[in-house]
């Protein structure tokens, strides 16, 4: 599945625009070993030979349209300057998020943790092997990525869980991809911080239960639910879900914080 879909958009990138995509490496969970048909996508990052012009990003929208519906093919592309910096400031560069193909706005995903993930774990497709692109990775800028994310983006989303659930009875379904990703989302980041490392959703699971064991039965159950196994989840379930989002953010900012 992963081999036809980064073939698919080869063949039809190379047909619309030749020569422009020169390089094209699989990261996410497929290159993390944790890729789950039907939940995950496959996350990549493209180099070109030149920055996209206007005919360039028609083209490639018109690419994007065509790619299967699922899994999504999403990534960032990157000019041969920003292949020379790798940028973390979230600069405007195309990128196509769940499918869609956008250029000219912020660029959230060019973040530390790609680079990371590239340099460790990145597939090669097409174009020089990894260890040749001197893919650079900041520390500093790592460790106060994941600081404010958990800080800013996670504490924020727990907080407004736990506002909207105030008056939800704790037996009532909720969206079980909500539950599991407030779960595992600020685990890996967690574990980032800790072991200057990437890991899988799945991995992260378990990474959350030896951290804070009252959360470990959720941690279990989130993983089943993305290998594919039956799980329901309750409001009580989201609630406890936000309560570990806090929990996590908390004790990476007394570990690591300033």
């Amino acid at each position: 599945m992963i081999d036809d879909l980064t073939m698919r958009f080869l063949d039809l990138a190379d047909r619309a625009i030749p020569g422009y995509v020169r390089g094209l490496y699989v990261v996410g969970s497929a290159a993390l070993g944790a890729w789950q048909p039907g939940v995950s996508d496959v996350d990549v990052v493209i180099l070109t030979s030149r920055p996209a012009g206007l005919a360039d990003l028609n083209q490639l929208r018109a690419v994007h349209a065509e790619m299967p519906e699922l899994p999504h093919l999403d990534g960032v592309y990157l000019d041969p300057a920003l292949a020379q910096v790798w940028p973390v400031d979230q600069r405007p560069a195309p990128f196509v998020v769940d499918g869609q193909f956008s250029s000219g706005e912020p660029c959230g995903e060019l973040t530390p943790v790609l680079w990371l993930t590239l340099r460790r774990y990145g597939i090669r497709v097409r174009g020089p092997e990894v260890p040749e692109l001197g893919v650079r990775v900041d520390l500093e800028q790592l460790r106060r990525y994941n600081l404010e994310n958990l800080r800013g983006y996670w504490r924020g989303t727990a907080a407004t869980l736990s506002a909207t659930l105030a008056d939800v009875p704790g037996d009532q379904a909720v969206d079980a991809g909500t539950v599991v990703w407030c779960v595992l989302g600020p685990a890996r980041l967690h574990y980032t911080l800790a072991h200057v490392d990437v890991i899988s959703k799945a991995a992260a699971g378990a990474y959350l239960g030896e951290l804070f064991p009252e959360y470990a039965d959720l941690a279990r159950r989130a993983v089943r639910w993305r290998a594919g196994e039956p799980e329901r989840f309750t409001a009580a379930d989201l609630a406890l879900a936000g309560r570990s989002v806090d929990a996590v953010a908390d004790d990476a900012w007394r570990r690591f914080g300033d």
